[in-house]
């Protein structure tokens, strides 16, 4: 079981080969970083081998190459890697019902598991800044004036900011009256009412 406050979670972010793990797609890059207690603490970074090339618009949309990937380990052994940093945490991640897809997905191919649960900061993000046209990343992180590398597409940029975007959410909460430490469960449950 998972942490049960919404300050101390791992935030990940997944560069894929496509959109779906059912028609075959893989997982290319993980990044993830754990929030402990309102503060950043740790980070994990990982590229991994699917097998295969990836495309051409992949390459273009994350960076990735395909020589890279050529020297990088399994999916298996950055998977298992991925899992041990986890821990029992539970998990965040921007549009998470994608990430949950392609991380359940690998660690099952890797056999091995995790115990968390997800919660997806965009629809939370979609409840606390319900006037920002649209919730994006890049848009929050700039509507927020986040920290940010200017690298979106790549996990480990992605994830951090992500963490950045969840830790603003919480302080706005708090600002907004919301009695903390928030529970991870009432964050899980934020979703706007009008999409």
């Amino acid at each position: 079981m998972g942490h049960k406050n919404a300050d101390t979670v791992v935030v990940l972010d997944l560069e894929t080969t496509g959109f779906s793990p059912s028609k075959g797609d893989r997982t290319i890059e993980v990044g993830a970083v754990l929030i402990e207690h309102g503060t950043i603490t740790d980070h994990f970074q990982g590229l991994m081998n699917p097998g295969f090339p990836v495309s051409e618009f992949i390459s273009d949309y994350t960076g990735i190459t395909n020589a890279m990937l050529e020297s990088a380990p399994p999916c298996s052994e950055v998977i298992g890697e991925l899992a041990r940093f986890i821990g029992s945490h539970n998990l965040v991640a921007h549009n998470a019902p994608f990430d949950q897809r392609f991380l359940d997905n690998e660690m099952a191919l890797a056999g091995t598991r995790y115990s968390g649960e997800f919660a997806c900061s965009l629809n939370a993000a979609r409840w606390v800044y319900h006037k920002v046209s649209d919730h994006s990343l890049s848009t929050l992180v700039e509507f927020k004036q986040l920290p940010t590398d200017g690298n979106f597409h790549r996990a480990l940029s992605d994830a951090r900011m992500t963490a950045h975007l969840w830790l603003a959410m919480l302080n706005d909460l708090s600002m907004m009256g919301h009695p903390a430490p928030i529970a991870f469960s009432d964050m899980q449950c934020l979703r706007a009412t009008m999409e």
